[in-house]
C-alpha cells in the first residue's frame, strides 16, 4: 500500500488543491486523515498524490508534531483555523394586529 503514516503527498482537489500534507491515519483502503499546510481532516486518496518523502510522526500525530517535522524538510505549515460554530439568528416573526371590530 502506498499510503502509509507519514507519507507527504500533495492534495489534487478541492480547497486545499496543490497543497502539502502528510498522511496522520489511514481508516481504510479509501480513506485517510492528512494534515499540514492544508486543513486536519479526512481525505479520499483519490484525491492525493504520494511524492517520495516520508516524515517520521505517529499515528494520530498533534499538528505540533506535524508542524516541526515538515519544517526538518524545509516546508513551511501554518495553522489553519476553523470557523467558530455559532448559534444561527432567528427570524423575528412579524406580529400581525388584529383589527377591533367597530
Amino acid at each position: 500500500m502506498i499510503f502509509e503514516i507519514g507519507t507527504v503527498c500533495i492534495k489534487l482537489a478541492g480547497r486545499d488543491a496543490g497543497k502539502r500534507c502528510v498522511i496522520v491515519d489511514v481508516l481504510d483502503s479509501s480513506f485517510v486523515i492528512i494534515d499540514g499546510q492544508t486543513r486536519r481532516r479526512k481525505c479520499n486518496v483519490l484525491h492525493l498524490e504520494p511524492t517520495s518523502q516520508k516524515l517520521e510522526i505517529s499515528k494520530g500525530a498533534e499538528f505540533a508534531a506535524v508542524k516541526s517535522a515538515f519544517e526538518k524538510i524545509g516546508v513551511e505549515v501554518t495553522e489553519t483555523k476553523s470557523k467558530k460554530v455559532t448559534d444561527k439568528p432567528t427570524k423575528a416573526h412579524k406580529q400581525h394586529e388584529k383589527k377591533a371590530k367597530k
